[in-house]
């Protein structure tokens, strides 16, 4: 029986070590995830009574009608979440919707961070960052963080339909 050795030089062994154990890493650094909960809002608008009356101009939601749930894994990681819109074809682009954060959520990561997302942003079509997590030394994860959403712009000058949207939340990289 003939036996074959394999030779590598240590320096090349370190290499491949090292691309090996940076392609594992930003493969897990990348494994973000996010779970969107909650329930529909349905905005009535008041009637009309009198000439020259308009609807009132903005319209807010539960502070707690969306929950997210949010994790990025690995130490020194971050994650954004951003959230935009789909409408359907009888969306009227004078109406403005708007989200924001009201809370923090929970986690039992002590050196995690949650930051931005309190103040109402503007939803576009395309994504708008609303809040960003950094995990510093463990898998950063929090649950139920509340979303707020806002309309305006209801007016009498906007046809009398029914008007919905889809909003959409993503995580990603900073």
């Amino acid at each position: 029986m003939k036996a074959y050795y394999i030779s590598i030089n240590k320096r090349y062994l370190f290499k491949i070590s090292f691309a090996l154990l940076f392609i594992f890493f930003c493969e897990l650094k990348a494994q973000r995830t996010l779970t969107v909960t909650g329930t529909n809002w349905a905005v009535t608008a008041p009637s009309i009574t009198e000439a020259g009356s308009n609807y009132s101009g903005t319209y807010e939601s539960s502070a707690n009608q969306i929950l997210l749930m949010a994790s990025v894994p690995l130490a020194l990681s971050s994650g954004k979440v951003s959230v935009h819109y789909e409408s359907n074809p009888t969306w009227n682009s004078n109406l403005i919707l708007r989200t924001k954060r009201t809370g923090d959520g929970t986690t039992i990561c002590v050196l995690c961070t949650i930051t931005g997302g309190t103040a109402y942003q503007t939803i576009t079509l395309t994504d708008v960052e609303l809040f960003r997590i950094t995990a510093v030394l463990a898998l950063g994860s929090y649950s139920n963080i509340p979303i707020q959403v806002q309309l305006s712009g209801i007016s009498v000058t906007i046809p009398a339909a029914n008007y919905n949207s889809k909003l959409v939340f993503t995580i990603g990289p900073i």
